[in-house]
């Protein structure tokens, strides 16, 4: 597997990278208490079957290529055909870098690719003198989190009301750059 610049996504290669998802036992529940002038969320592992399944339509295409055009995105390349990316944003608003979307082919997963994908954007952002990297996911993508936070990603805030599915809640994930 080659990790490269993805340059422009010219089709949707996900149709053929099998089921775009997760599936997981565990979830994080997310509870709240406000009393008097403080407020925290408290975060528990819950037993839960979940599963999410999405399609990426033209529209997320152009989306995507719009981060793309920006230089900051890696492809995996297995022959020289597009087997997985992570599509990264440099924002030099804050100096972060945003991860706004990781896939891997079906076939592929549990190879590795995703850690060489984080890597690279690891490598690209400190070459960009970022502060940190940034991402978001859903409290329901177990699977995800717990891969981030070996990454060396932390939770760092939480949202409680992103999503139009109430059982979604939005987790933000930080990795300093050190």
């Amino acid at each position: 597997m080659e990790i490269k610049k993805l340059q422009r996504l010219t089709s949707n290669p996900s149709l053929n990278w099998g089921n775009n998802g997760y599936s997981t036992d565990i979830i994080y529940s997310v509870s709240s208490i406000e009393f008097n002038s403080s407020f925290e969320f408290n975060l528990r592992e819950k037993k839960l079957s979940y599963t999410k399944v999405w399609e990426i339509d033209s529209d997320d295409i152009n989306e995507l290529n719009t981060l793309i055009e920006k230089d900051s995105s890696f492809g995996a390349f297995a022959d020289e055909e597009l087997q997985g990316w992570i599509i990264c944003e440099h924002r030099t608003w804050n100096n972060s870098f945003y991860i706004e979307n990781i896939l891997i082919n079906e076939q592929y997963r549990r190879q590795g690719i995703g850690i060489m994908l984080i890597k690279s954007a690891i490598k690209e952002a400190r070459k960009l003198n970022c502060r940190v990297i940034e991402l978001e996911t859903q409290n329901t993508n177990y699977p995800a989190i717990q891969f981030y936070r070996r990454m060396g990603f932390n939770i760092t805030g939480v949202n409680t009301r992103l999503y139009d599915n109430s059982e979604e809640i939005a987790f933000f994930m930080t990795l300093d750059i050190e």
